[in-house]
């Protein structure tokens, strides 16, 4: 039996999970579930084999499963769904990240190319972790949260679930981002010296 992963959402940032998990060598077969389905048939060099309505037909219990949504709160509705199903939610990173071995990754987490998970970090369920990010030692990153290409994460942030940090923005030490923030690109963000 071949080693499947299925990825849910073929746009641009699924297409990227799917080539993090190729080069990770893990997946012998990689297919997408996307509701572009039957319109379109395939994503880069895999197949979409079904829409995100027929995920209980597609995907059984035990196969392994990553949501590649950007939008933080269809990623959280299609986790739900994917567990339903009884799906494993597989955590992918790139192999060019580097992940401590001190920090706690949730289920269904991506960590791409270029970034650092910190000593004592947590990432929670569902988050993407996207190109040359950095979660810094003693951070928190809530579920379904979203940090895009090269935020920074000083020591002890905590972002909040389904917060989303634009590309470039940046957090200094021990600064807290609210639940469902919305921090545009560039932003730099300290905490209250009070």
């Amino acid at each position: 039996m071949k080693n499947r992963l299925f990825v849910v959402g073929a746009g641009g940032h699924g297409r990227a999970v799917a080539e993090a998990a190729m080069l990770g060598g893990e997946w012998q077969e990689i297919a997408f579930v996307d509701d572009a389905f039957p319109q379109r048939q395939s994503s880069g060099s895999w197949p979409i084999v079904s829409s995100t309505t027929d995920l209980q037909r597609v995907i059984r219990p035990g196969d392994s499963a990553i949501i590649a949504i950007g939008n933080q709160s269809v990623r959280q509705r299609l986790y739900r769904k994917l567990t339903e199903t009884g799906a494993a939610l597989t955590t992918i990173i790139h192999p060019k990240a580097w992940v401590s071995s001190g920090a706690t990754l949730g289920a269904g987490v991506a960590v791409m190319a270029g970034a650092v998970v910190g000593t004592n970090a947590i990432v929670g369920r569902g988050a993407i972790i996207n190109a040359n990010a950095t979660v810094d030692h003693d951070a928190v990153l809530g579920n379904f949260a979203h940090l895009g290409v090269g935020v920074q994460l000083a020591g002890g942030v905590v972002v909040g679930e389904r917060a989303w940090l634009q590309a470039g923005s940046c957090a200094g030490y021990r600064v807290e981002v609210l639940a469902d923030a919305i921090v545009a690109p560039g932003t730099a963000l300290a905490a209250d010296k009070g």
